[in-house]
């Protein structure tokens, strides 16, 4: 989710700030692609420090986080994880997009102007079409 939060960022970046926004190179795509690997990789072995465990789930084929113990530090991790992981992502995965689709229907609504002034213009052409210029 993580990588879907960059995304937005960068379309939020060019379509709300568009020219007066800072480009995105490839060096700071590659540092963003690893700090999200490495927030990544810092919660799922978070577990295997002691905050938390993996425990079997299901029918005994794949493992997943204990939310089943009551203790507070158990649930910690859970209530952490669900804050930094996943609320916190997609709070601003909304923000973008808010200000995106803010910004994509002002232009429209401009465009949709310009567009009326244009036909004015072309159709007061048409009628002068027969006329000469002096």
């Amino acid at each position: 989710i993580w990588s879907m939060t960059a995304i937005a960022f960068d379309r939020y970046n060019v379509i709300v700030k568009g020219l007066a926004a800072k480009p995105m190179t490839i060096g700071g795509a590659l540092l963003r692609i690893l700090g999200i690997w490495l927030f990544c990789l810092a919660w799922s072995i978070f577990p295997l420090f002691g905050w938390n465990r993996y425990v079997p789930e299901g029918n005994m084929t794949a493992c997943g986080t204990d939310y089943i113990t009551k203790d507070w530090f158990s649930r910690s991790y859970i209530l952490a994880y669900s804050v930094f992981v996943y609320y916190l992502p997609l709070f601003l995965i909304i923000y973008s997009y808010y200000f995106i689709i803010s910004a994509v229907t002002a232009h429209e609504k401009n465009m949709r102007e310009q567009a009326k002034k244009m036909n004015v213009a072309s159709l007061r052409s048409q009628e002068n079409q027969n006329q000469s210029a002096d």
